[in-house]
């Protein structure tokens, strides 16, 4: 097999109602720069990260991403996000653990703009939580840097509890919301949000 078809290891294949997440294959740069490309998606990325500027690049990472998927323990890892019924890829999804203890595992995905509004996020998040949730992790954390209203309304959506603002992650003053088994229960009260914010 050439290896710009070879997936990536060590990420399980997961799937929603309408999406696959399964591992980055070298030839997806193409599909990944139209995200990661973007400068609407990484303006808000957290750790801070600069719009990837061509297909060279965009492989460079993916490998990197490779590498870094290798080394994690289960249920860490990053996904491509591919729509089912087309087979395109559409984002990119990742459970990693956040410093600087790299004890509180966190959730999160990149999106094509074109896609937005369509409750992938949601798909997303829940699949990934369930994941972990079954690899006895008890709790997921989304960080989400102020400002960035999508993602904050987003999480809340999603059935995220606000916990507070921190900058001990990635050096950034970044909002933390967390996700447990019993947040997924559709009976659970509606989230609140931060005080003061819409």
């Amino acid at each position: 097999m050439p290896e710009s078809r070879t997936a990536f290891p060590a990420t399980n294949v997961l799937s929603t109602r309408r999406l696959t997440l399964r591992p980055w294959r070298v030839d997806d740069a193409p599909a990944a720069l139209d995200v990661y490309g973007h400068a609407a998606v990484t303006r808000w990325l957290s750790p801070e990260m600069d719009q990837v500027p061509d297909e060279a690049a965009m492989k460079l990472l993916l490998q990197q991403w490779s590498a870094e998927s290798a080394r994690l323990p289960a249920p860490a890892g990053r996904w491509a996000i591919e729509r089912t019924a087309d087979g395109e890829v559409i984002g990119g999804a990742l459970l990693l653990p956040l410093p600087p203890g790299r004890e509180d595992l966190e959730v999160g995905w990149q999106l094509r703009p074109d896609t937005w509004g369509n409750g992938y996020a949601t798909e997303v998040t829940h699949a990934l939580a369930a994941w972990a949730f079954s690899q006895d992790v008890y709790e997921v954390f989304a960080v989400v840097r102020p400002g960035n209203t999508r993602a904050s309304s987003t999480v809340r959506n999603n059935g995220m509890q606000w916990v507070g603002e921190t900058a001990k992650y990635f050096g950034l003053e970044l909002q933390v919301f967390r996700l447990r088994v019993a947040d997924l229960d559709p009976a659970a009260p509606a989230t609140l949000g931060p005080p003061g914010r819409g």
